[in-house]
């Protein structure tokens, strides 16, 4: 169990820096978004490859960052039922999650996505818009989106099954990581001589 709890935990920082990068393509999304209506008011001007990089962005951060999200534990769930079962109860409803839901969805969709990228980069697929842009690298994200997501799953299953054998912590406790509004209010304090 050890190996595999070290396996968890260099998926679990690859995640967690790919999930970091990818944050810079939201403000990479913004710029362009702006320069593009600005470009399109002021000089009454558009291009549909403006328009695509940023569905390219939009599509990496979603698919890029969906492991990053399971590993913070912040993915969409429906606690009314489950939160009033123990905490092992819970950890059993995730790990029957992972294994009949997230596992076959991850393999299924990393079968069709695949050949469907290859066939996009053999023909050198190009967007059917006037200046459009090539289509492979927007392809290519959704394998390796859930390929991210899939070997989070295996991260998040190890975890849970070290939990229930009571050989490491409770894997379901968020992790909170400080806003820049916290880490802003902890600093005045500690220049103020005031802890946190």
């Amino acid at each position: 169990m050890n190996a595999m709890l070290a396996l968890a935990k260099l998926i679990d920082a690859l995640n967690e820096r790919i999930g970091r990068l990818v944050l810079w393509l939201v403000l990479a999304a913004v710029v362009i978004s702006a320069a593009n209506a600005i470009v399109r008011k002021a000089f009454d001007m558009s291009s549909n490859a403006f328009l695509e990089i940023q569905w390219y962005l939009f599509a990496a951060i979603f698919l890029l960052c969906a492991g990053w999200t399971l590993l913070r534990n912040e993915h969409i769930r429906i606690d009314v039922v489950a939160g009033r079962f123990s905490r092992r109860t819970q950890t059993w409803i995730d790990v029957f999650g992972t294994v009949f839901f997230l596992f076959p969805m991850v393999a299924l969709i990393l079968y069709e996505a695949w050949p469907w990228f290859v066939r996009a980069y053999a023909s050198k697929e190009i967007s059917s818009s006037a200046g459009g842009l090539i289509l492979w690298p927007a392809k290519i994200l959704v394998p390796l989106g859930f390929l991210l997501l899939g070997l989070q799953g295996i991260s998040e299953l190890v975890k849970r099954i070290a939990f229930l054998q009571g050989l490491g912590p409770d894997p379901a406790e968020r992790i909170h990581v400080k806003s820049a509004e916290e880490e802003l209010a902890e600093e005045i304090l500690k220049q103020r001589g005031e802890s946190a």
